[in-house]
């Protein structure tokens, strides 16, 4: 045998270059970092998403609240010239035996009015000794009074009523001139 057939060796085999690995194919597994930051991501985008369903079932929740306190109102100044008239008739004096029967009834109306209403939170507004205030009462009459300083209300002609401290009907008042 000659030197130029040697029969060739382990270490005398070419040595594969040093060249960077190919990039992973689809269906192969994705490098440990890129999985992390993807799960990352799909972790911070439900996060939002459920925070924004969250912060969309409370705005339903306060626009439902705020359309039944809308249709509690509405009713609830329909009913309030049913009980003016009440009070009217309860202002009037019983004569006789009949007249008295009848303005029990009354009062037994007005008395269930004024406990639904309640219930309701619906309330008077109090205007005996108080000062004129443009945001809870409507001034009818403007008159001199020796007894009332100026600006303070002296009479009721209507009264005013509030819905959970929301104005609902302003009380119609006279109120003291100097």
């Amino acid at each position: 045998m000659t030197d130029d057939t040697r029969p060739e060796t382990p270490d005398s085999a070419a040595a594969p270059s040093e060249v960077d690995p190919p990039p992973p194919a689809d269906d192969e597994p994705a490098a440990p970092d890129a999985a992390a930051r993807e799960r990352d991501e799909y972790r911070d985008l439900l996060l939002r998403k459920t925070a924004e369903l969250d912060n969309y079932r409370k705005r339903v929740d306060r626009e439902r609240a705020a359309a039944d306190e809308a249709a509690a109102a509405d009713l609830i100044s329909e009913l309030l010239p049913i009980l003016d008239n009440l009070e009217r008739a309860l202002e009037t004096d019983a004569d006789t035996a009949a007249a008295a029967a009848y303005r029990t009834g009354v009062e037994l109306i007005h008395k269930q009015l004024l406990d639904l209403l309640a219930k309701r939170r619906v309330v008077p507004i109090d205007t005996a000794g108080r000062d004129f205030d443009p945001h809870f009462h409507q001034a009818v009459a403007h008159e001199a009074s020796g007894e009332h300083a100026e600006g303070q209300i002296i009479g009721e002609l209507r009264r005013g009523y509030l819905l959970a401290g929301r104005l609902l009907r302003p009380a119609m008042v006279r109120v003291a001139k100097a």
